[in-house]
């Protein structure tokens, strides 16, 4: 698997033409408390939580967030 860096434009642009991602929030507890914005059906996780991996679809692109 590659990993690559994409910008907000880019990620519109593939949006907008139909591809689907998977969105993974990984702000630090200090960001998401000061946020009133998450990407709908964003997944969050924290930094060594391995709990939630299981919840990364497998089927699409993955976009990992942070601030």
């Amino acid at each position: 698997m590659e990993v690559t860096r994409i910008t907000i434009d880019e990620v519109s642009e593939r949006m907008n033409r139909g591809e689907e991602f998977a969105f993974v929030d990984v702000r630090n507890p200090q960001a998401w408390a000061q946020s009133n914005q998450k990407l709908p059906n964003a997944i969050r996780v924290l930094g060594g939580e391995l709990q939630h991996l299981g919840e990364i679809p497998r089927d699409r692109a993955v976009i990992t967030y942070c601030t």
